[in-house]
């Protein structure tokens, strides 16, 4: 798992803010063909934003735990029902980060 400064992780925001969400978890949770989109995701992004429509606090809480433990991403931001993901690619990152 990749471990961020905060320098890293306030560079990650900045650049997230303006994302749309590109995973959306419905009312179906999270299935395997979600999980295999959002690894799709982070392969050619790196830097994703996940909304998840589950009015219960916790219950979103449980689901981002569940899709950062799967995805083996990093959570760089969360605000309501929408979660910054970072993962850099395996073989050739696209995102410079800072140091």
């Amino acid at each position: 798992m990749t471990t961020l400064t905060k320098t890293q992780v306030k560079y990650l925001k900045g650049l997230g803010h303006h994302l749309n969400p590109v995973i959306l978890v419905g009312a179906q949770g999270i299935t395997e063909n979600l999980l295999k989109e959002l690894n799709n995701a982070l392969n050619h992004h790196e830097l994703i934003k996940v909304k998840i429509a589950h009015d219960d606090r916790e219950a979103r809480r449980e689901m981002n735990d569940e899709i950062l433990k799967a995805s083996k991403a990093v959570l760089v931001g969360a605000i309501g029902k929408t979660f910054i993901l970072y993962r850099p690619h395996p073989k050739e990152p696209k995102l410079s980060l800072p140091r």
